[in-house]
């Protein structure tokens, strides 16, 4: 069965997976989900250390202008959208002076969306979620879990059809270090992939 053999893959790949965004608490892990899109995490990690390092409190980050705020994440791709994002958000948590367990109340906050809400609810709260990437939803296309025309919703409707509710957490990791490191966009490695005879991208010779 492909579902067992994807799993024990990906077991074999990535143990013990985890979010590679480095930070210390709820709220720096909503905000750096967020600085996350459509940039890579290590990106956000050196933008964030001193940031944190700094201003170690919602009151402090709080102080932050929007300009203050783009010169320390100046290097990661639209750094000038996420700052007015950034000081929003901290904003309204400053508010409540934590995140809370609320899917509807996270996905109003400026910049935050279904991805970035499933993110914080698995990692924080290990609430059953599956958070579509740019790399979940490669891998899973390239793994015939879901077809080419399947948006982002779709997918993640299928995915959660396809694995055990138990699993969603572990597996939604494994992918997205599976789509970064493995299942790369260009040039993936499929030598060594023990994968490569269920992949439809490989079997239509594409990459």
């Amino acid at each position: 069965m492909n579902k067992d053999l994807i799993i024990k893959e990906f077991d074999r790949l990535f143990e013990s997976p985890k979010c590679e965004l480095e930070y210390s608490n709820d709220y720096e892990l909503v905000l750096s989900v967020m600085l996350s899109a459509q940039t890579t995490d290590k990106s956000v990690n050196i933008a964030t250390k001193d940031l944190y390092k700094k201003y170690n409190t919602l009151e402090k980050l709080n102080t932050l202008s929007i300009e203050e705020i783009n010169t320390y994440i100046r290097r990661i791709g639209f750094h000038t959208t996420k700052s007015k994002n950034f000081k929003a958000i901290v904003s309204e948590l400053v508010k409540l002076g934590y995140v809370p367990n609320d899917r509807e109340y996270l996905e109003k906050l400026p910049g935050v969306g279904r991805k970035t809400a499933s993110v914080v609810l698995a990692t924080l709260f290990d609430e059953p979620s599956f958070a579509v990437d740019t790399h979940v939803f490669r891998v899973s296309k390239r793994l015939g879990i879901t077809k080419l025309n399947d948006d982002v919703l779709k997918t993640e409707e299928k995915l959660k059809k396809y694995f055990d509710k138990d699993t969603w957490n572990r597996v939604n990791s494994q992918m997205v270090l599976f789509g970064r490191y493995y299942c790369t966009s260009k040039k993936p490695k499929c030598e060594g992939c023990n994968l490569k005879n269920i992949c439809k991208e490989k079997n239509k010779n594409l990459n």
